[in-house]
């Protein structure tokens, strides 16, 4: 690998906990925190950190359920899903979102960034990331099928940085209807983007997982890409 990794310790009031942190190659950059899903920060969310490193960014998966359990990785399917939603239940999503900020200011800490900082979240994590960006804590947001979104549509108002929003059309947790809710309330604002990807369900952009989509993956790879690069 030409990118560097180290887990690292992020401040959080009185507590700290850990991130996965990869650095490119040329080690500075702008920064992406990269935000689990149910699943912990397992080898598919470190491996989509080192990726965006070797795009050039600074990326960091903060581990969003330490204070349930710390450093959890699970798998897809069976015992391991449900420990993944068991630990989302009993999670706090306003402390989590204050650890997303907590992540972010540890990014703007560091000499290696030099740039703005995004988040890209996937599932549990897209969510995370559209609620991050209503409490202005970073410079962009990308949310891929982020469920329940549309129940939480009172902060999109609040929402002053760019966001783009990936679905699988086929996704059953998240119907087209709940992702035209969503859209309705980004009408009009040209910093909004949504891509909807046909024959593509839940999870598609993760290679280990059944839904794993890749012709999805790669479109959604390039578009959040471009999306960064005009953004950050």
């Amino acid at each position: 690998m030409s990118t560097t990794s180290r887990w690292i310790d992020i401040p959080a009031g009185k507590d700290s906990f850990g991130g996965y942190l990869a650095l490119p190659k040329g080690g500075k950059g702008p920064a992406v925190i990269i935000i689990q899903e149910i699943f912990g920060v397992n080898s598919h969310i470190r491996s989509v950190a080192d990726q965006y490193a070797q795009d050039g960014y600074i990326a960091l998966a903060p581990d969003v359920f330490w204070r349930v359990q710390p450093r959890v990785e699970l798998t897809y399917e069976g015992a391991d899903r449900e420990k993944g939603i068991e630990l989302m239940q009993k999670t706090n999503v306003d402390q989590a979102v204050a650890d997303i900020g907590a992540a972010a200011a540890a990014l703007r800490a560091m000499p290696e960034v030099t740039g703005k900082i995004a988040a890209i979240g996937y599932c549990f994590g897209g969510r995370l990331a559209y609620l991050a960006a209503a409490q202005g804590t970073l410079d962009a947001a990308v949310a891929y099928y982020g469920g329940g979104i549309q129940n939480q549509l009172d902060e999109a108002a609040k929402i002053k940085v760019p966001m783009q929003f990936h679905y699988g059309e086929l996704d059953a947790h998240i119907p087209v209807s709940a992702i035209g809710q969503i859209q309705e309330r980004f009408a009009g604002r040209t910093d909004a983007e949504f891509h909807i990807y046909p024959n593509a369900d839940h999870g598609f952009n993760c290679s280990d997982r059944a839904s794993y989509n890749q012709r999805a993956a790669a479109l959604a790879h390039g578009r959040t890409l471009t999306f960064l690069g005009e953004r950050l």
